[in-house]
């Protein structure tokens, strides 16, 4: 019974290391035609892709970033 309980712990905690590992220092920034969809509910459609690509310039440069958090409406 102890080495199941043993196998179980060792399982996840690599789990927990391959995800960890995995996605500690990726970022996945938008593409143009994303940005583009996301502002097009935005009164100032310009505006909006233009803040958006320069966020985005300057998370692919690791700079840090201010991100809003956009409430869900159902």
């Amino acid at each position: 019974m102890v080495k199941r309980e043993q196998m179980k712990y060792v399982l996840n905690f690599s789990m927990f290391l391959l995800a960890f590992f995995s996605f500690s220092n990726e970022s996945i920034s938008l593409t143009d035609y994303q940005i583009k969809k996301f502002c097009a509910k935005e009164k100032r459609v310009s505006l909006c892709i233009k803040n958006l690509k320069e966020k985005r310039s300057y998370l692919q440069t690791g700079t840090l970033i201010e991100i809003p958090v956009v409430p869900y409406k159902r």
